[in-house]
This record gives C-alpha cells, structure tokens and sequence, in this order.
C-alpha cells in the first residue's frame, strides 16, 4: 500500500466532495475543481474523511499490484491539492532582475518589457489571476496546483536567467548559481 495514501485525507468544514463513475469533484469558497481517475483506485468518505483505496478488481496480472500501489499515492496526492486549493488556494512569485526589466498589468493582460525590441503580453487562462505589486514582482494565483506552476514556468521561460549576469526572471527564492565570465 502506498505510504502516502495509508492516513485519510480530511474534509475541512464549507468543502463539499463528490465521487461519481471516474470523477472526483471538490467544491469550497474559492471554486470547484473535478479530476479523473482511473479504475485502479476506489474512494469513499466516512466520517469527514477520505480513504483511497486499491482496486484490487481491476488487476488482470500480479505485476498490476505495483500499479494500484502507485495510482493510490498519485491519487492521494491529488485530491489534497485540490481540497487545499479550494480552501486556501496556491501562489507562485516571481522576481525579474535586470536594469529596464519591468513588469505591468493593463486590464487582465501582462504586459512585459525583457530588453527585447517588443513588449511581451501574455494573457492568462481563466481561473488565474495575475498581479503585480512592485515592477520587478509578479505573483501568480489560483486555486489549481498545476495550472499556478504552468503559468509561472511560461512566464518564467520569456527570458530564462542567464548564469553569467543573473538577468532574467527567476522564483522568488530561487537560488542562481552564476559562472565565473571572461578572463582577461
């Protein structure tokens, strides 16, 4: 059995979790989130918690064991993301370091000066929300784990850090390990 999937995953008051035929639906103050799953896995909910379950129906061979063990702990692992992001929610920060590097928002779009010839605008998907408190900081919000991260990796690949000066856009916390440049 998997390790992760081993303690029951609790539902805090104000979340309501549904379970259908192969979907998993959470719904709290900040939205709704919905998964898939795959018949490896059963969940049930007693007592305000969730218990994932192997699906021990679906193994056609001894080697598929390994494979409920893994979905179990994938699964586990998903259904906390989403019962956090519809409770608190999920934020990325990003830090751009560079002279005339700078971030604005002009409505709901992201308008971007990097040192290239042309502002970058990126608009981003529903369910995000951008903001940007300071020119070099840009902070990305949401209630879904994957999409937050997906969104701060894009914009972060606009001008990645360059390892000799530094410049670019980086995670806030994020550690830089800079070459050594040019000998004269």
């Amino acid at each position: 059995m998997s390790r992760i999937s081993k303690n029951p995953i609790d539902i805090p008051n104000g979340v309501e979790v549904t379970i259908n035929d192969n979907l998993i639906k959470v719904k709290g103050p900040k939205g709704e989130l919905s998964q898939d799953y795959l018949p490896y896995v059963k969940f049930r909910i007693e007592d305000n918690k969730i218990y994932v379950d192997g699906n021990e129906n679906s193994m056609k061979r001894k080697s598929d064991a390994k494979r409920i063990n893994m979905f179990q702990g994938t699964y586990a692992s998903l259904v906390k993301n989403m019962i956090k992001g519809v409770t608190e929610g999920f934020k990325k920060e990003l830090e751009i370091l560079g002279i005339g590097y700078r971030a604005a928002m002009q409505g709901s779009k992201l308008v971007l000066q990097l040192g290239y010839s042309h502002p970058i605008e990126y608009i981003p998907p529903e369910g995000i929300t951008i903001e940007v408190p300071a020119p070099n900081k840009v902070i990305v919000k949401g209630i879904d784990k994957y999409l937050v991260g997906e969104v701060a990796a894009r914009i972060k690949r606009f001008r990645k850090p360059n390892v000799y000066s530094g410049k670019g856009i980086k995670y806030v916390g994020e550690v830089i390990i800079r070459k050594q440049g040019k000998k004269v």
